[in-house]
């Protein structure tokens, strides 16, 4: 565990420009505060004295504004941040050197059982805001944008940004941009077939009424008298 501790206190130091030595650090970093106290309950967890474990994880949320449940599995060298805010939940699982920012949550949806929360590789960065949702994966050295919302697995070395988030780049090389002026737009495809609708029941109605109109019958000169009136009537 201390060997561990040591890794993440020289991952920041690697990684923050702002930290200039081991004790500021150890001292002012709540990301690390954070990563000590998971690395204690997390040990309480796996030995069975789970509430004591969830207990902590409570004190650490209360202290630094991150929450990490006990059962998470971290990797070594995890940089959090300014990590006010930062979510991992229960069956999370974060490899080594990986880079998380303020607000990212690593969270489930619904509310499944057994795997629900997303697998980050190594060497992985996850920008500000970020949320990785479900039982996916993020694959080594991807990069999530900020505020990216990923429901979907990242394979490795790519790039994700977007709500829902899309990959932009996989190993340095731009994916071809959609083309967003030949997308289908479902609303005017939907007031398009309103419209046709429309049309064809106007002229279905037109059909019926000239249908249910009674013949207009020519009198003399030019006098036009409907049929069934009392003027047909005396007509010869």
């Amino acid at each position: 565990m201390l060997d561990r501790i040591r890794r993440d206190i020289q991952a920041a130091l690697e990684r923050d420009p702002a930290a200039r030595s081991s004790l500021e650090v150890l001292l002012c970093y709540s990301g690390l505060h954070a990563l000590i106290f998971h690395r204690v309950a997390h040990w309480l967890w796996q030995r069975g004295m789970r509430l004591t474990a969830r207990w902590l994880s409570q004190v650490a949320r209360r202290i630094t504004g991150i929450e990490i449940h006990p059962a998470a599995r971290i990797g070594e060298g995890l940089f959090i941040d300014h990590g006010m805010g930062v979510v991992i939940g229960e069956t999370a699982e974060v490899g080594d050197n990986v880079t998380l920012y303020q607000g990212v949550t690593l969270g489930g949806t619904g509310k499944a059982r057994g795997k629900r929360h997303p697998t980050i590789g190594s060497n992985v960065v996850v920008g500000v805001g970020a949320k990785i949702l479900g039982d996916i994966t993020v694959g080594d050295g991807a990069i999530i944008g900020g505020g990216a919302v990923v429901l979907k697995p990242v394979p490795p070395d790519a790039t994700a940004v977007g709500v829902p988030a899309r990959v932009v780049k996989v190993r340095g090389q731009r994916i071809q941009p959609l083309e967003h002026g030949k997308l289908p737009d479902p609303y005017d495809e939907i007031v398009h077939a309103l419209t046709e609708r429309i049309d064809r029941l106007e002229a279905r109605l037109a059909e019926l009424e000239s249908r249910a109109r009674p013949p207009l019958l020519v009198g003399p000169a030019d006098s036009v008298i409907p049929s069934g009136s009392e003027e047909s009537r005396l007509q010869p």
